[in-house]
């Protein structure tokens, strides 16, 4: 894993509280137009974090290793790169959906430092459609080997979603 992901993803973690809701698998394993926006789970949310230049936000557990997605970028660049980890052998793809938008990531995978799977990275311009309708939403699911994990804010951090977003163009 580079060090600066795995600093940013266990920095921005341990400085709040996460959320995730976990559905079960879709027969089709496809997203749905028409699904319910996801609530927020006990335990996990999105932290964000900004300073000069680099802007991160990460969906998972407060002060753990328990960490499920993140997006780092720099100021005004309009691109950010996706993080997530994945069970060893996973596919290196990530595939982000919201709201009935989808975008399939080709990633680059390394060992995570964090557990015994891999850290997969991809990147991605700000205005994806996806990266939008979360954006507008204030949720964004990750999909794995058919499975789909959706994570939505607690109300008092749904507002650092459009703060990073700002932050990066």
């Amino acid at each position: 894993m580079r060090p600066r992901a795995l600093f940013a993803l266990t920095a921005v973690a341990a400085s709040a509280a996460a959320c995730a809701t976990v559905q079960p698998p879709s027969p089709a394993a496809e997203p749905s137009a028409g699904a319910a926006a996801p609530a927020p789970v006990e335990g996990r949310d999105w932290f964000h974090h900004a300073d000069a230049d680099a802007g991160r936000l990460v969906y998972g557990a407060a002060e753990s290793d328990d960490l499920k997605l993140g997006f780092e970028c720099r100021r005004g660049s309009g691109r950010l790169e996706v993080l997530s980890l994945a069970p060893k052998g996973a596919k290196a793809e990530i595939v982000l959906e919201s709201g009935g938008e989808t975008a399939r990531l080709p990633a680059r995978s390394e060992p995570s430092q964090l557990d015994d799977g891999v850290l997969l990275t991809a990147g991605s311009a700000t205005a994806a459609p996806v990266l939008q309708r979360f954006r507008r939403l204030g949720w964004v699911a990750l999909w794995r080997d058919g499975d789909r994990e959706a994570y939505a804010p607690h109300p008092g951090s749904a507002a650092d979603i459009e703060r990073f977003f700002a932050f990066c163009g």
